[in-house]
């Protein structure tokens, strides 16, 4: 299947149901370059929605960033950000404060531009993620943090919750590295 072109503009319809892994989304840089996410194949990911001044910031960075460090050489592992203001306007920033803010934590992990994670005007990927793997209580994001495991194929094998701390995604990262 070709790449489909699925910026961080809504799209038309439900093409993204015509997805056959993460691989076919194209989003936008933090700097706002376009870039096809084939380029993570091979590598298990985390893809989370993060913010800067929510109250599961400071464990959801502070980890994240321990385990993109741990795995990123050893394990292939890559984070992929999407900060996203949706919850209680907690990611405000301008795209250059989301990268100060990151850097000062030491989140190395790629980060995208802000993207809307439910609703009509979702980003195509988040509503993929979403159909793959939804949650007990629907399809909707619920919280700023919410995980998805992917397996080196593209296939979202796992989600969990804005209150699961990233340390506690190892058991599902060691099926799938």
């Amino acid at each position: 299947m070709g790449i489909l072109n699925y910026s961080n503009k809504p799209m038309a319809g439900e093409d993204w149901k015509k997805a056959s892994s993460v691989y076919d989304f194209t989003v936008k840089t933090i700097k706002g370059e376009e870039v096809s996410l084939e380029k993570y194949k091979g590598h298990p990911l985390i893809i989370v929605n993060v913010a800067s001044e929510c109250g599961l910031t400071a464990t959801n960075y502070k980890e994240l960033a321990e385990l993109y460090e741990k795995y990123k050489d050893t394990k292939g592992l890559r984070i992929l950000g999407f900060p996203c203001n949706q919850f209680a306007h907690e990611e405000t920033g301008s795209s250059e404060d989301i990268v100060c803010f990151a850097l000062n934590r030491n989140a190395n992990f790629d980060l995208f531009e802000k993207v809307k994670v439910n609703g009509e005007e979702a980003h195509p990927l988040w509503k993929y993620l979403k159909h793959k793997q939804g949650s007990k209580f629907g399809d909707g994001i619920k919280w700023n943090f919410t995980k998805f495991v992917v397996d080196k194929n593209g296939q979202p094998v796992d989600r969990f919750a804005p209150t699961t701390p990233p340390h506690k995604l190892l058991k599902a990262l060691e099926k799938i590295w």
